[in-house]
Formats: structure tokens, C-alpha cells, sequence
């Protein structure tokens, strides 16, 4: 008589899906948090270009800058909060007056750098701005 033949997997065609399914996440997720962190990243720029367009309505009409973001009604959206932390510094006294908004990075977004807008034009982010 014959044995009965059994289907399935063997033990050594696991292993090797395992280990390709190992070596495929091992490449993804560094791509994947990257990604995201670029997003993030994006969203915090948009939101100094909103603070900044915000900063120049604030001087048309009281020909000075907001000393803070509260002072111009602005809070940081929920997907900005929690990865940067938003400052204001303005010098209303200089000639022409100047402002500077720095967001910091915190959290899992701190390898990312901070970024820096002036009420120039000024980007830079970690101190270069060929990276912003």
C-alpha cells in the first residue's frame, strides 16, 4: 500500500516566506516613517506660511507685528501640535520691524530638524536653508 500523500507547507518553504517577508518590512518601514515624517513636515511649513500671512494682515492694520500667536487668534492644528513647538519672536522697533517664527521639532519628529520662517522670506530649517 502507498501512503497517503499529506498537502501543505513544508518547514523550509515557511522559513523562506518568513524571511522574505522579513527582508521586505526591514526595507519598507524606514521608507514608510520617512514619508511621514516629510508630511508632517509639510504640514508645519504650510502652517508658518498661514502664521506669517496672518503676521502682515496684523501689521496693515496696526502697524506692528503680533507679539504672539495667541495675540493673532492663531493655535496650531491637531496635526501640527504634538510635533513641533510653535515661537514668535518680533522686533517691532527695528527699521524695517522683523518677525521670526520658529517651530521645534518634538517628539518622533525631533530627528527632522526645526524650522525657521522670517518676515523676509527667510527659510531655513536647521539652520540651512537648502533643506526647507
Amino acid at each position: 500500500m502507498k501512503p497517503a500523500r499529506q498537502s501543505g507547507f513544508t518547514l523550509i518553504e515557511m522559513m523562506i516566506t518568513v524571511a522574505v517577508i522579513g527582508i521586505l518590512a526591514a526595507i519598507a518601514y524606514p521608507a514608510y516613517t520617512q514619508y511621514v515624517e516629510r508630511g508632517h513636515r509639510a504640514a508645519a511649513q504650510t502652517e508658518m506660511m498661514v502664521i506669517a500671512n496672518q503676521q502682515q494682515q496684523f501689521f496693515l492694520s496696526n502697524r506692528s507685528y503680533a507679539t504672539t500667536l495667541s495675540g493673532l487668534g492663531y493655535t496650531l492644528p491637531s496635526e501640527v501640535d504634538g510635533r513641533y513647538d510653535a515661537a514668535m519672536s518680533v522686533d517691532n522697533d527695528a527699521t524695517p520691524p522683523s518677525f521670526t517664527v520658529t517651530f521645534t521639532a518634538t517628539g518622533s519628529q525631533a530627528d527632522d530638524g526645526d524650522l525657521e520662517l522670517g518676515s523676509d522670506g527667510t527659510k531655513t530649517r536647521d539652520g540651512a536653508a537648502s533643506k526647507w
